[in-house]
């Protein structure tokens, strides 16, 4: 073979041959980071591969940028976070990726071992925030394929400030009462994919938060958790908006929410506009179809004014299923700036295999096709 195609053959570091141990208990950090620093100081394509067993991690920081844009990260095995959650409790992420470019991660499993931070909150004690499982921040040209997360201490996965991101076969489990697990949170994003996937969680299974643009969910399952979420919009006065997401041929079981924009009570630039929901189905949802504008979890310490979002153009195509509460569609949209351009195209949902209701404040908007509950717009 010449020098020059040599040169250009990928190369693997594989963590067990840089002192990683697949035990489960000895600590691996070191190698996996030096896997990564020549993985990233290579000017040609890397492979970083992590073979079977248990290999446990303290929290790491993959940072970027690097000379070549191609990095695959194979797993074959499960990487493991210390049980004692005081430990990467305050870290704020677990395993991040800082100013990537080209990454691409296949396979695998995250175990946050969560569950004992979750067992401290919900006892009221002080406890660490938790880390986010999985984050990556102000990357481009990511790939993420048939990855698993399991009980993470708080958000599973996390884009924020990412371009061009494609999630496929992803799956996300955590119990549905663990506090502020969200399974997909992207946010200051654009181009961002999430596909094939399969979310069970205590929060929201997918949660987009400001600055978000050019988004497609297509095929998740979602349930247990708190559904799919714009938002929260609105908590700071200068704010990004949302716009041009797609959700599509989703399904809820047993959730909290199905397709939900929620927004603070206070002064804000934010918005929210050209969002498509399609395709829906939900089973004993408790809220199918939501935008609350007066969002404040707990009722604690509420701002209480008109939010200053702006939602407009949601559209709300062949939505069908069962609603666990009575008022399947609900819209309490801000009475400084109502929600329009709110369409209905094609909604069934019952209660209690009746029809079902819907509740409107400051909403305007059209319906067409067959559309229950009858609709308040």
């Amino acid at each position: 073979m010449s020098s020059l195609a040599a040169a250009a053959m990928p190369v693997t570091y594989n963590v067990v041959s840089l002192g990683a141990k697949g035990d489960g208990e000895t600590e691996s950090t070191k190698a996996f980071i030096s896997a990564w620093s020549q993985a990233c100081s290579s000017s040609t394509p890397s492979t970083i591969y992590v073979p079977q067993g248990r290999f446990l991690l303290l929290n790491v920081v993959f940072q970027g940028p690097c000379k070549n844009n191609a990095i695959n990260i194979r797993i074959d095995g499960t990487l493991v976070a210390p049980s004692d959650y005081n430990v990467i409790g305050n870290a704020g992420n677990w395993i991040f990726f800082d100013k990537v470019n080209g990454v691409s991660v296949y396979g695998g499993v995250l175990d946050g071992q969560g569950s004992g931070l979750w067992d401290c909150k919900h006892s009221g004690k002080d406890c660490p925030s938790g880390a986010t499982s999985l984050g990556f921040g102000s990357s481009e040209n990511i790939v993420l394929n048939g990855l698993t997360s399991t009980n993470s201490q708080m958000f599973h996965i996390v884009f924020n400030g990412c371009q061009n991101v494609n999630i496929q076969g992803v799956k996300v489990s955590a119990e549905g009462n663990s506090p502020n697990t969200d399974g997909i949170h992207v946010q200051s994003s654009t181009g961002v994919t999430i596909m094939h996937s399969r979310i069970a969680t205590g929060d929201d299974c997918v949660s987009i938060g400001p600055g978000t643009s050019n988004l497609w969910i297509e095929n998740v399952q979602c349930g247990p958790g708190h559904g799919i979420s714009i938002g929260s919009l609105g908590k700071d006065a200068q704010e990004a908006g949302v716009e041009n997401v797609t959700v599509k041929t989703v399904t809820f079981t047993d959730t909290e929410n199905g397709v939900r924009i929620k927004s603070w009570g206070r002064p804000s630039t934010g918005f929210a506009k050209n969002i498509n929901f399609q395709n829906i189905i939900v089973n004993n949802v408790h809220n199918p179809i939501v935008i609350d504008q007066n969002y404040c979890p707990g009722e604690k310490n509420c701002p209480g004014q008109a939010s200053g979002v702006k939602i407009s153009d949601v559209t709300y195509e062949d939505i069908h299923g069962t609603s666990a509460t009575e008022i399947a569609v609900r819209f309490a949209c801000s009475e400084k700036y109502p929600c329009s351009g709110i369409k209905l195209e094609d909604v069934k949902l019952t209660y209690n295999n009746e029809a079902a209701e819907s509740s409107c404040e400051n909403a305007g908007g059209s319906v067409s096709g067959v559309v229950q509950p009858t609709s308040c717009l």
